[in-house]
């Protein structure tokens, strides 16, 4: 039986983080709120649990899960190297809403789809997605929302898309930036972005000592 959870007193914030946290070891789904869009995840590591996400989004693995992280630190754990770029991208914009894909560390035994060796992090700017993804350590989370359809802003919303698949939704009210987060790939030597959204080319650019146009391939 999923539930949407409120967090609007301590008490109450509390209660839905553990019971977010309780349901992603047990392999279960979960959507929670990020500074960007609501999204659904799980324990990255936990192959059954998603492929259930894939299929919750109605998906394949053509369009491989990205990957949450609470702290800095983590991202080493996760990549094969950790190119100059990379860290001055995660120190200028993490937590927020910049996600970098980068060649994952081979030895990890997840599987978010076709990522041809690559992995795709984020930290989020939300106390609550930061407070859970403390406790279950690195997840793999997409929107919360049916593949083509627009992406939930709130847990109401997110519900009414995906229904069962998620057994807790916390709700931690609208999502502060309603914008999908800007992608860069850092797997090759040059920097491409692969989406823009709620970080500026013109900001990222200015880390990498690039211009936009490079950012986007022209």
């Amino acid at each position: 039986m999923s539930r949407i959870m409120d967090c609007s007193t301590d008490e109450n914030r509390e209660r839905a983080i553990t019971a977010a946290v309780d349901a992603v070891k047990a392999g279960r789904l979960v959507v929670m709120p990020t500074d960007t869009v609501y999204g659904i995840g799980c324990d990255a590591f936990d192959n059954q649990a998603v492929a259930a996400l894939l299929r919750a989004k109605h998906r394949g693995p053509d369009m491989p899960v990205p990957v949450l992280v609470g702290s800095w630190t983590t991202i080493e754990g996760l990549v094969r190297e950790y190119p100059p770029a990379a860290r001055a991208l995660v120190e200028a914009f993490w937590p927020g809403g910049l996600s970098i894909v980068v060649n994952q560390a081979p030895s990890l035994p997840w599987n978010l789809g076709d990522t041809a060796g690559t992995v795709m992090l984020r930290m989020p700017l939300h106390p609550i997605a930061i407070e859970i993804l403390r406790r279950t350590g690195p997840m793999a989370v997409s929107s919360a929302n049916i593949s083509g359809q627009p992406a939930a802003l709130n847990a109401v919303r997110a519900k009414q898309m995906l229904g069962g698949e998620a057994t807790v939704y916390v709700d931690g009210g609208e999502a502060t930036i309603g914008t999908p987060s800007t992608i860069i790939d850092l797997s090759t030597p040059t920097p491409r972005v692969l989406r823009e959204g709620a970080v500026s080319l013109e900001s990222i650019a200015e880390v990498l000592e690039t211009t936009p146009e490079r950012l986007r391939g022209q």
